[in-house]
């Protein structure tokens, strides 16, 4: 059996393919619900959100983002009106960012129509297909980021 007969490889290959195809149909789905808001703004904002405010820093280290490409995102967020800063009542030299009201309003939003976007690509899925896509997804996610 060659590499290319191996079906672990297959399965491995289309897996990438279809998540690489996953990852450019999220961009453009983000950019045709919102113009102004990129997928990489939109997914800061809505762990800004999740977190009820956290620092750039964080937002750097969790999504393994460089610190300066992070400013850039945070910077167009404020911006656009959508992100505020406000100092930590912990240490008033700490800046915290949190979604302002307009920031909300237009997550809140983007994200009912991604979940109705979602439930009508799923809607002829069985519920035990969704439950075993779901935790083959917490699965993979789960296991890191090494390489992805």
């Amino acid at each position: 059996m060659t590499d290319g007969d191996d079906p672990r490889e297959a399965s491995v290959d289309t897996i990438q393919r279809e998540l690489t195809a996953f990852a450019r149909r999220a961009r453009a789905t983000a950019a045709r619900l919102h113009p102004d808001l990129p997928l990489v703004s939109y997914t800061l904002l809505a762990h800004i959100d999740d977190q009820q405010g956290c620092r750039a820093t964080d937002l750097a280290a969790h999504y393994l983002l460089d610190k300066s490409t992070v400013s850039r995102q945070i910077g167009a967020l404020e911006k656009l009106g959508l992100v505020e800063r406000r100092p930590d009542p912990d240490d008033h030299r700490v800046q915290v960012l949190h979604p302002t009201e307009a920031g909300s309003r237009v997550l809140a939003a983007t994200q009912a129509s991604r979940l109705a976007a979602y439930q009508e690509r799923l809607k002829d899925w069985s519920a035990d297909d969704l439950a075993r896509f779901a935790t083959y997804l917490l699965r993979y996610n789960a296991a890191g980021t090494a390489g992805a």
